[in-house]
């Protein structure tokens, strides 16, 4: 079992492979399609983003809303595939050293994670009340218009999530199967 604490660098990223067990404790962001769209027109217009995501680690998530003494609702990844017409340029721009979600990648965002040290980490989907247990704070950081799609700061302590795709661009999601189907 890794545990991480971001920021990450690039030693840190390239230093996990796929299949690794992950806790992460400390800040990660959260993001939807939405707020990725509004990041990649901020960078390509070459401003500054309203949150640095040097070293980061942006959660695919749209919060549900917190009940009574709770800092969120549950915590669900959605899919990543959604996010990658725009992860490429938060990768290499922006700076991101890593993502979690639910579902493979196109092969676009595996060439930016190689090239520039990026890992991308699967949380297990439809268990978002079991993955909000490891959230202890949640804070709007930018973009509140878009409701739970907005971009939160969470402080999470020893989330679990598994590295699905790692910086070589070994990937659970392609090779698994086959590396279960073997032992059958």
């Amino acid at each position: 079992m890794r545990i991480i604490t971001p920021p990450m660098n690039e030693a840190d990223a390239r230093s996990l492979n796929a299949g690794d067990e992950v806790l992460i404790s400390g800040i990660i962001y959260t993001a939807r399609d939405a707020a990725h769209h509004r990041f990649n027109e901020i960078i390509v217009a070459g401003r500054e983003l309203p949150v640095d995501l040097s070293g980061q680690i942006l959660y695919y998530v749209g919060p549900a809303p917190a009940p009574p003494g709770k800092p969120i609702g549950s915590a669900g990844p959605t899919t990543s595939a959604r996010m990658d017409a725009y992860a490429p340029l938060l990768i290499e721009k922006g700076g991101l050293r890593g993502m979690i979600g639910k579902g493979g990648r196109g092969m676009a965002v595996i060439d930016a994670m190689k090239k520039y040290g990026c890992v991308y980490f699967a949380a297990i989907g439809g268990a978002g009340a079991l993955l909000a247990k490891s959230v202890v704070a949640c804070e709007p950081v930018c973009y509140p218009d878009l409701g739970p799609e907005a971009v939160y700061k969470l402080t999470v302590e020893k989330m679990p999530v598994i590295t699905a795709i790692d910086c070589a661009g070994n990937d659970l999601y392609a090779d698994g199967p086959a590396r279960y189907a073997r032992r059958a």
